[in-house]
C-alpha cells in the first residue's frame, strides 16, 4: 500500500493516471468559472479581484500539491520545474482564450487596473526567486530567506492592489470594452443559495488536491522509468496538466462573457504559482529550492518573465484587432512557449 501511495508507479498507470485526471481537471473547472462567475457577482468584490484572490487559489491548489509533493520526495528539479512551467502554461492559456472571444482582442476588452497591477506582482515575484538562485546558498531552518521575501511581497501587493482609493491611472472604454458590473440578485432565495454555491466550489478544490497529488507520482515515475529529463517533465507535462484548471477556467469565463475573471484568474494564478516556489523550499529539506534549480529551471523562469511581460504589454497598448486575430502578444505568447518547450526537449 505504501508503494502504491508514493510510487513511482508502473509506467502505463502513470499515463493512465495523466489522462485522466487532465479531463476531469478540464470538467471540473468549467464548472469552476460558472460558480465563480455567480459568487463574484453575489459577494460584491468583483472578477478581477475574487478571481485573483479566490479563484486563483483553487485552480492552483494541484500544482501546490504537485510542488510540495515532489519536494517531500527529493525532486527539486521536477518541484522547482512544475511551479514555473505552470506559470508559462498558464499565460500562454490567455492566448487560447482569446481564440473564444471573437469581438475584439481578449486584452482589449478584460481592461483592468488590478490585472496589471497582478501582472507587475508576479514580475517582482519571479525576479525575487532568480535573484535568490543567483545569490549566496544560504537557508535558515533549511528554508531561504527569499521565501520570507516572497510572501511579504505577495501580501503587501494583496493590500495595494485591493485599495479601494481612486487609481491615478484607468483603461479608457471603447465599445468592445466589457465592464465587471455585479449581476443584481433575483431574489432572497437567490442569495440563500450562496452557501451551496461555496460548498460545491470547495469539493471542487478538494478533488483538485487529489488529482495534484497522482499528477506528482506519475511525474516521478516519468522521471524514474521512462528517463525523461527533469526540466522537460516539470514544465511539459506537469505544468500543462497545472495549467488546465485556469486553461479551461478562462475558455468558460470567456463564452459566458466574464472575459475580466478570465485574466483575473490566470494572473492570479501565476502570482499563487511563484508561491509554490516558497512551499517547495518548506517542504524539500536538502537545502535551498533555488539553488536546486538547474539551467533548464532558471530558463523556464526567463521564459515565464518574458511571457508576463508581453501579456502586461498587450493589456497596456490593448490592440482591438490583431495578428491572427489573437494579438500581438498572443501570437507572441505561442512563440514564446513553443521555443522554451522545443529548447528543454532536446
Amino acid at each position: 500500500m505504501s508503494d502504491l501511495l508514493t510510487g513511482p508507479w508502473p509506467l502505463g498507470w502513470s499515463i493512465v493516471v495523466f489522462v485522466v485526471v487532465g479531463v476531469l481537471t478540464v470538467l471540473g473547472s468549467v464548472r469552476l468559472a460558472v460558480l465563480g462567475d455567480r459568487l463574484a457577482d453575489q459577494t460584491g468584490w468583483g472578477e478581477a479581484l475574487f478571481g485573483a484572490v479566490f479563484f486563483g487559489v483553487v485552480t492552483s491548489l494541484s500544482g501546490i500539491v504537485m510542488t510540495a509533493a515532489t519536494a517531500l520526495a527529493d525532486q527539486p528539479e521536477l518541484a522547482y520545474g512544475n511551479a514555473v512551467g505552470g506559470i508559462a502554461a498558464q499565460t500562454l492559456a490567455i492566448a487560447v482564450a482569446d481564440a473564444f472571444h471573437r469581438r475584439a482582442n481578449l486584452e482589449h476588452a478584460a481592461a483592468s487596473l488590478s490585472n496589471v497591477l497582478f501582472g507587475c506582482l508576479l514580475i517582482a515575484l519571479l525576479g525575487i526567486a532568480l535573484m535568490a538562485s543567483f545569490g549566496p546558498d544560504v537557508t535558515v531552518l533549511g528554508v531561504h530567506p527569499a521565501s520570507a521575501v516572497m510572501g511579504a511581497f505577495y501580501i503587501g501587493g494583496l493590500r495595494l492592489i485591493s485599495d479601494g482609493r481612486r487609481p491615478m491611472w484607468e483603461a479608457v472604454r471603447t465599445r468592445e470594452t466589457v465592464l465587471d458590473v455585479p449581476d443584481e440578485p433575483k431574489s432572497q432565495g437567490g442569495e440563500r443559495r450562496s452557501g451551496g454555491l461555496w460548498g460545491e466550489f470547495a469539493g471542487i478544490a478538494a478533488l483538485v488536491v487529489l488529482g495534484g497529488w497522482a499528477i506528482s507520482v506519475a511525474a516521478e515515475t516519468f522521471v524514474a522509468r521512462a528517463g525523461l529529463p527533469p526540466g522537460f517533465v516539470g514544465a511539459g507535462l506537469m505544468g500543462v496538466i497545472n495549467a488546465l484548471p485556469e486553461t479551461a477556467a478562462a475558455i468558460a469565463a470567456v463564452r459566458r462573457g466574464a472575459v475580466t475573471l478570465a485574466v483575473a484568474a490566470v494572473i492570479g494564478g501565476n502570482c499563487l504559482d511563484a508561491l509554490n516556489l516558497v512551499i517547495g523550499d518548506i517542504a524539500y529539506r536538502g537545502g535551498s529550492l533555488f539553488h536546486a534549480a538547474g539551467d533548464d529551471e532558471l530558463l523556464l523562469t526567463a521564459a515565464a518573465l518574458v511571457m508576463t511581460t508581453v501579456l502586461l504589454g498587450g493589456l497596456l497598448i490593448r490592440q482591438e484587432r490583431g495578428w491572427l486575430r489573437l494579438g500581438f502578444d498572443g501570437v507572441l505568447l505561442f512563440a514564446v512557449y513553443a521555443g522554451t518547450i522545443a529548447t528543454l526537449a532536446f
